[in-house]
């Protein structure tokens, strides 16, 4: 699951038999049955349909996707959120984050041992203490679609726009943030336990946020973008 993580990040547009293929030319003898199961439990799926780590929970509303032509002018004007895999030395965890499009900047993350929602929501709160956007874009997953996430949202007076299926770069920024934290954290380090994990992550995000100069952001700071101290361009 470890190397199945590790190529997914580098070429997430490769399906069960290109990664059968890949794990076999590396020397493990295994058959497209064990990789189509160990990517369904990673939450892993080649970027044409979109990646996803669940499926809409039955009965649950589907929003509109919102975000077509929309122009990013300012923070706080599309906030996007997904989930990811996280190894440890034995097992893995889940990993949510949200991300405001202008600034590539994190406004809140958790992490959780399984897929409930509940880390989603949590992640959540700690974003609406920062700030409000005025739309909120995420794929199609349970966790998404919950009541409990959409009428947080609804709440806030927040519109809600998902991804529809297929579309494989609609959360293109959380996508790149994956890429960051995986191999300029996750990769290199191997966390034993969750709690080391958190804490590592923690720290990541702190310099993702506030040390890491972004090209896209004419090599300014997430932080710096988000809170206006600096213009780009």
């Amino acid at each position: 699951m470890h190397l199945l993580d590790e190529q997914y990040t580098r070429t997430p547009f490769y399906g069960v038999r290109r990664m059968t293929y890949w794990l076999r030319a590396q020397g493990y003898p295994v058959n497209g049955k064990r990789v189509r199961r160990l990517l369904r439990q990673m939450g892993l799926e080649a970027i044409y349909p979109k990646p996803r780590l669940s499926q809409p929970a039955p009965g649950h509303r589907i929003y509109p996707y919102r975000l077509r032509g929309l122009k990013i002018e300012r923070a706080n004007q599309v906030w996007a959120s997904d989930i990811t895999y996280i190894r440890l030395r034995q097992g893995f965890i889940y990993l949510v984050a949200i991300l405001d499009w202008f600034s590539r900047y994190v406004l809140g993350w958790d992490v959780s041992v399984s897929l409930e929602s509940d880390f989603c929501l949590a992640a959540l709160e700690w974003a609406l203490q920062t700030g409000c956007p005025e739309i909120f874009n995420t794929d199609q997953g349970a966790q998404f679609t919950s009541e409990g996430f959409t009428q947080r949202l609804e709440k806030s007076g927040i519109t809600i726009s998902m991804d529809g299926r297929g579309r494989a770069l609609d959360n293109i920024f959380v996508e790149r943030l994956w890429r960051s934290v995986k191999y300029e954290e996750v990769y290199l380090h191997d966390y034993e336990r969750v709690e080391e994990a958190v804490k590592n992550l923690r720290e990541y995000f702190w310099f993702y946020n506030h040390e890491r100069p972004h090209q896209a952001l004419c090599y300014q700071t997430p932080a710096a973008m988000y809170f206006g101290r600096v213009k780009c361009g």
